[in-house]
């Protein structure tokens, strides 16, 4: 049986080679962000650029037009330096179970509001908007299952009564072997959890579930998915292949990363938190470092590029010759 490649070591001293200065990190930014070359608004075409040493920058070639890398991303006008960003983010991604802020305060060498100012930039950044649905005819199937996130309640198990301000309701699929989707639900009643199912399942999927009455919605809707339930209830938690077993194994791993590191979440702060842990579990059996992978999420707003503000689409980049023009 052959093994499953493991994800490629990326250790702190590959860090510091990779990143030791601001320059490097800056360097590596504008490479990213503009792979096909600076597009130079100006110009109105992709131009060379040399790099401002007074500022971070790059000059057009061309016309001196400057360019921010940083403009409109987590860096946009931070005045903390782009090694202590970057070693934030390899320090969140170089673990299963998260970071505090106080301790990113600690190693990164930052004031405790700077420090959760980066952690909840950086977290805003792990969120998989555009996957595709889970599931689909050649699924293995997809689990789905709710959890509750909150304080305790005194005198009372299981699930919480309705309008309970103590818990936080938090849906999640599952596809088995795949990926996770995790999102703050309003309430687990039928119409929420079967829209739920709609937004992120694709149609003619297996849908693995236990016996909550909420979902016996689903089963009105037999032409569009297979449901399978097993029965909790009953204490009975594994019957073939109908189990929810991989999803609750997602909900205990994000509880006890919660519990340990974090302690209590806030609830407009959770979804975030969900974003993060999915963000790792989706990528668990990655080749390329999660440092990579946090990285490459790195995005603008709106960057500017040989197909924007123009009419008609340009069939290749402009590279235009730079002027003869000194520009101090």
């Amino acid at each position: 049986m052959d093994s499953k490649p493991k994800m490629t070591r990326y250790t702190l001293q590959d860090f510091q080679a990779q990143f030791p200065d601001d320059a490097s990190c800056l360097e590596w930014l504008k490479n990213y962000l503009y792979p096909d070359g600076i597009f130079c608004e100006a110009c109105q075409a992709v131009t060379k650029h040399h790099r401002v040493v007074s500022r971070p920058s790059y000059s057009c070639d061309h016309c001196g037009h400057h360019v921010h890398p940083t403009a409109d991303t987590i860096f946009h006008k931070s005045p903390t330096p782009l090694t202590k960003w970057f070693y934030a983010i390899y320090l969140m991604s170089a673990t299963r179970c998260g970071i505090s802020a106080k301790q990113i305060e600690r190693e990164v060498g930052v004031t405790y509001k700077t420090a959760w100012r980066m952690f909840r930039q950086i977290r805003s950044m792990l969120n998989d908007e555009n996957a595709t649905p889970l599931g689909g005819k050649r699924s293995p199937g997809v689990e789905m299952d709710e959890a509750y996130f909150g304080g305790r309640r005194k005198g009372s198990k299981g699930r919480p009564m309705a309008g309970d301000k103590n818990k936080i309701t938090v849906v999640g699929m599952v596809e088995r072997k795949g990926r996770v989707k995790a999102v703050v639900a309003a309430d687990v009643k039928g119409p929420t959890l079967l829209g739920l199912v709609k937004e992120h399942v694709l149609p003619k999927s297996t849908v693995f579930t236990d016996d909550f009455a909420s979902y016996d919605l689903m089963d009105r809707h037999i032409n569009e998915y297979n449901h399978r339930r097993i029965n909790h209830s009953e204490k009975i938690y594994v019957m073939g292949d109908v189990h929810t077993n991989t999803i609750e194994g997602f909900w205990s791993l994000v509880k006890t990363g919660i519990r340990g590191v974090y302690h209590s979440v806030g609830r407009h702060y959770l979804q975030t938190y969900l974003n993060e842990y999915s963000f790792r579990y989706n990528r668990r059996f990655d080749t390329q470092p999660m440092f990579v992978s946090f990285l490459e999420q790195i995005k603008k707003k709106s960057i500017p590029n040989a197909l924007s503000g123009i009419s008609g689409a340009l069939p290749a980049p402009v590279l235009l010759a730079p002027a003869r023009q000194e520009f101090e």
